[in-house]
């Protein structure tokens, strides 16, 4: 769901996957990964480095509805 979620947002922004990767201050392979579902559990500092890059929470980049 994470890699669906990250590419959604970014199409949303019009973004490359390398320009998310210099917005998050990610490396291009870290984004690609991701996106592919190759990175089972990027780690919290990953995750808030996307959220920061988008714009968003945390629940709103992994497609959590809070009640």
């Amino acid at each position: 769901m994470l890699s669906k979620r990250v590419k959604e947002l970014r199409k949303q922004k019009g973004w490359t996957q390398q320009k998310l990767a210099e917005n998050a201050g990610l490396a291009f392979n870290t984004i690609t990964k991701i996106e592919q579902s190759l990175a089972e559990h990027p780690n919290l500092k990953t995750l808030l480095k996307l959220a920061d890059a988008f714009g968003v929470s945390l629940d709103e980049l992994v497609g959590r509805k809070t009640k």
